[in-house]
């Protein structure tokens, strides 16, 4: 068994252990302030349900970092030690060893060696994880060869932001420049189609069948070139060449209808 192995195994076995002191002393003294049996184990019960749910969801963040080492040994040259970590799963045994050892003598009752074992892994568990680990943690923070590493680490991963922020930068700045010589193609390929839109928008009712057949073929044009953006294109062209005309939004409109169903085109549903 590896020791990574041995430290998920250890800690597993800690925290059922710690939980069933919890539970022990729970029911103890709820029994003691009155309260039946029956109603103990059932208010148990559900609290079981609920500590179950967090302690597998602690569990899983906990395994992750032991299995994972996501501390940097050189910025915690103590906490991230096999020894230390061995230490720091199997606080609930120590402090239930304890228990036993300081309630051995003298205690004739099982009860209250039980509460005294229990509470012992209560307070070294609290001990370990909540004041004995975060002094540690801090103690190494202020380790000058752990300090130096970690400001060197934090440039590194600042220097390592700045060159994805300038290559996200860069990669848009290019796809606007391909979008802008897109655009200057299209506008001169686009400028006689707009000028036949334009006069097909100032034919006579009695036209207005070949001109929306015109209209449709121009546009499908357009599409093949290139797509809603070049259909866009062309229509602010032509609304800007037929720009004498009184309702601006009156010819969008006419053009959004002529085009409707080409390609992605589709019509305004209500303006």
């Amino acid at each position: 068994m590896t020791t990574r192995q041995a430290l998920r195994l250890t800690h597993l076995v800690s925290t059922i252990w710690f939980m069933a002191c919890v539970g022990y002393i729970l029911v103890l003294k709820l029994h003691q302030a009155g309260f039946h049996w029956w109603f103990t184990f059932s208010l148990s019960g559900h609290f079981a349900i609920a500590v179950f749910i967090l302690i597998s969801v602690y569990l899983f963040a906990l395994f992750r970092g032991v299995g994972e080492a996501q501390q940097i040994e050189v910025e915690h040259p103590l906490t991230t030690t096999s020894y230390y970590m061995g230490f720091y799963v199997a606080a609930p045994l120590l402090g239930g060893l304890a228990g036993v050892l300081g309630m051995a003598a003298g205690i004739d009752q099982p009860i209250s060696f039980l509460l005294g074992v229990a509470l012992g892994t209560l307070y070294t568990t609290f001990g370990v994880w909540v004041i004995v680990d975060p002094i540690a943690g801090l103690v190494e923070m202020f380790v000058p060869s752990s300090r130096q590493h970690r400001l060197e680490r934090l440039a590194l991963v600042e220097a390592q932001r700045r060159t994805r922020q300038e290559k996200r930068e860069q990669l848009l700045a290019e796809a606007f420049a391909r979008e802008e010589q897109e655009r200057q193609r299209w506008q001169q390929r686009l400028r006689p189609q707009a000028e036949k839109l334009a006069g097909l928008l100032a034919c006579d009712l009695k036209d207005a069948a070949r001109a929306e057949r015109e209209a449709v073929d121009i546009g499908a044009h357009a599409w093949r070139l290139g797509g809603l953006s070049c259909m866009r294109q062309l229509r602010d062209m032509t609304v800007s060449l037929h720009g004498q005309a009184p309702d601006v939004d009156a010819v969008a409109d006419c053009i959004a209808n002529w085009w409707d169903g080409i390609g992605d085109w589709r019509k305004p549903s209500f303006r």
